[in-house]
């Protein structure tokens, strides 16, 4: 998954900061509601809650916002209620593409990114038409240019993670998605310093992506990614490096 990974890293340093941080702050509300709802308002036990957290605190989001998000979750307040729906797809080049959304109207969801699908040369699929290409794992991004790929691999290993590989100035590492807290933890705990920590849809194989193919399925996802009713996008494209940067400039 390099070509998306590296996607996602770009993104995070093109990204406007105001614009992003209010479309982190809908997505991760969301997400922290939904966890709360399904496994209950404590963190210590209910993992997607933390995770949840985890991601809103790294978004600098207020301990206010996070409180009632959680509120609202177990029923303390009243709110929208959401739920979870995936979407699945192909993009220009056949990458499959596979969306997390977090809605209260699906019908409305669904024809909006059936839309996006159609206006940017993809397909939007029926249920498990991709999901089969996917497992869900941990994934943890780590700053490679502030520590060693020695240091981080030992500690990460040692927590139970599964792998890590290096693309550019980050380390991913794989986990199972039951050791992605205890990994993130022992990193934390050895000063390696993490940049986010979430479950995954990690593709089980890679399409190569080239030339208008990529610029066109790059821009599918950015169109989808910046709806606020979808949470994520995964995709199993791979574009080099040299073409990933002639389609983002």
């Amino acid at each position: 998954m390099a070509g998306h990974s590296k996607w996602k890293q770009i993104k995070r340093k093109k990204a406007v900061a105001d614009q992003k941080r209010g479309a982190a702050f809908t997505k991760v509300i969301r997400e922290i509601t939904i966890a709360a709802k399904q496994g209950g308002g404590d963190p210590a036990g209910n993992p997607r809650l933390r995770t949840a957290i985890d991601a809103a605190k790294a978004e600098n989001m207020p301990q206010d916002n996070i409180e009632r998000a959680i509120k609202k979750g177990t029923g303390e307040l009243e709110g929208v209620v959401y739920q979870e729906v995936t979407y699945e797809g192909y993009g220009p080049g056949g990458a499959a593409i596979l969306i997390e959304a977090t809605t209260d109207n699906p019908n409305r969801t669904v024809a909006d990114i059936r839309h996006v699908f159609t206006r940017h040369g993809g397909n939007l699929g029926a249920g498990n038409s991709v999901a089969w290409m996917f497992e869900r794992k941990g994934q943890i991004a780590v700053d490679a240019t502030k520590t060693t790929e020695d240091q981080a691999l030992e500690a990460a290993l040692d927590a139970g993670a599964d792998d890590l590989t290096r693309d550019g100035d980050v380390f991913l590492i794989t986990t199972p998605v039951n050791r992605l807290h205890a990994v993130h933890d022992q990193l934390t705990a050895k000063r390696i310093p993490v940049q986010s920590a979430e479950a995954a849809m990690i593709p089980k194989s890679t399409v190569k992506v080239q030339g208008g193919d990529a610029k066109r399925l790059l821009q599918l996802i950015e169109a989808l990614e910046e709806m606020d009713d979808v949470a994520r996008v995964f995709s199993n494209f791979d574009i080099d490096a040299e073409a990933l940067a002639a389609v983002t400039g």
